[in-house]
């Protein structure tokens, strides 16, 4: 029988976090197996700042994604944004020993790993290095150069920073919640792997993924990464709007943004009023939902214009560098209404809501296919692109077998000695499985702390 591939994917969001366990079916389609969802707590735009309630978080997500599909889940690939994300382009070259040997995967990595050794500021690290375009000995716009000849090889390359210490909280959270990590992806990145097609990619795209603490930009063309940015504002500033403008408390805000809100004001009319419950047997408060959207629209203009901005930095006004493909919307904040023609208002770009169903099979849960698990999906996408086994069926762990301890039957007059060949025995069966049980603790310690100092070397 073969072994089955199955991925984990963990999206650490400011709002929620998901775990999710998938595989490929026969189709080459993503079939899920599981989804776990906990209300995230510790995580502020993106960056973990309370460890143990993150942990909680985490654990729970896990629990639930675990019950749901039956997998115990080993290792998984976690999804990485917030403001403290950049990214730079950086060109670099190799010149080679040999040119009359034709270029191979090894060459490319060893450019990439020279690129890995850039100086960064303080207090931050590489997450990616992406290769764009490479030239060989002055001949330039190579997309695949192994197989050709050339003895100097040069590459330009996006390159993806973060601060090291949240990367670090990242790591710390999932070991602590007793799994390993696998890998670390850019948010935006596991995102357009999810609801972006190959030929969006190729004409010229950017996705811009709206989550609750952060809104990422990914732009591609020519089928490359051409240009990353995390904007530190997403949904819940949307909500603490609401909250002020209306004086109510968050989770009402939360729920009329979510059933009434619209970031369209035209689309209401002045008579349309929705009434929330008082706190405490105080009198219900009316609010009008032209008002409602006016705040919402101010806040949503606020956060197209911040991401407009970086498409300009990218030169989408170039003829060379036009995004076709124009705008995808995906990610929580996607759901909000009329927020596509927004979109298409402000940029003068063509504009779609991304699903994650394309990539996913047919059987697939409804709730799965939602602009909210994009992210999610990507990372289980990413996940099995790096053919690990991040998790093992339940009936397939074997467990433990506790030893039985029988009385033993003997006559009166003996029960002296059998009571010290009882109690010898027995302490002979403790000192074995204590010796056992340490053995195991030392070896998953000693793992455990290698796990740990590769995590933090690496991040040096």
């Amino acid at each position: 029988m073969e072994k089955e591939n199955i991925a984990v994917g963990l999206d650490i969001g400011t709002t929620k976090i998901v775990a999710m366990i998938g595989k490929k079916n026969e189709y080459g389609k993503l079939e899920i197996l599981g989804v776990g969802k906990s209300k995230s707590l510790g995580v502020a735009r993106g960056v973990v700042n309370n460890i143990t309630q993150t942990i909680q978080s985490i654990q729970q997500a896990i629990q639930e994604a675990e019950n749901n599909s039956g997998y115990k889940i080993k290792d998984v690939v976690v999804g990485i944004a917030g403001q403290h994300i950049r990214s730079i382009q950086h060109t670099d070259y190799i010149s080679r020993n040999n040119p009359e040997e034709v270029i191979g995967g090894n060459d490319i990595q060893l450019l990439i790993d020279q690129v890995n050794k850039l100086a960064m500021l303080p207090g931050e690290e590489i997450i990616h290095v992406l290769p764009q375009e490479f030239k060989i000995d002055g001949q330039s716009e190579i997309k695949e150069p192994i197989g050709m000849y050339g003895g100097r090889l040069e590459s330009s390359f996006h390159v993806v920073v973060g601060q090291a210490s949240s990367i670090r909280n990242v790591g710390r959270c999932i070991q602590s919640s007793g799994i390993e990590l696998s890998g670390l992806t850019l948010e935006p990145l596991a995102s357009a792997d999810a609801v972006l097609s190959q030929e969006e990619k190729e004409a010229g795209v950017a996705l811009i993924d709206i989550g609750g603490g952060t809104t990422d930009l990914a732009i591609f063309k020519d089928g490359i990464i051409r240009h990353t940015a995390v904007i530190p504002f997403g949904g819940n500033v949307i909500t603490d709007d609401i909250k002020e403008g209306c004086s109510i408390i968050e989770k009402q805000a939360e729920l009329l943004k979510v059933k009434f809100g619209s970031a369209w004001p035209g689309e209401n009319k002045d008579n349309e009023i929705v009434s929330i419950p008082g706190l405490r047997g105080r009198e219900p408060k009316e609010i009008s939902l032209k008002n409602l959207s006016k705040i919402i629209h101010a806040r949503v203009v606020e956060i197209i214009d911040q991401v407009f901005t970086e498409v300009k930095a990218y030169g989408h006004e170039d003829p060379r560098k036009k995004l076709i493909a124009g705008i995808v919307l995906t990610g929580g904040g996607a759901q909000l209404k009329h927020i596509k023609q927004l979109v298409e208002y402000i940029t003068g770009m063509d504009t779609r809501i991304g699903y994650p169903n394309e990539h996913l099979a047919g059987n697939s849960d409804e709730e799965i296919s939602s602009p909210l698990y994009a992210t999610a999906v990507g990372l289980v996408m990413n996940s099995i692109e790096n053919n690990t086994q991040s998790a093992v069926r339940m009936d397939a762990i074997e467990q433990p077998k506790a030893p039985v301890y029988r009385q033993p039957i003997v006559q009166a007059p003996v029960i002296e000695v059998s009571e010290e060949k009882v109690e010898e025995e027995a302490r002979n069966t403790n000192e074995k499985q204590n010796s056992t049980v340490n053995r195991i603790q030392r070896n998953f310690f000693d793992r455990y702390v290698d796990k740990i100092k590769d995590f933090l070397d690496n991040a040096e």
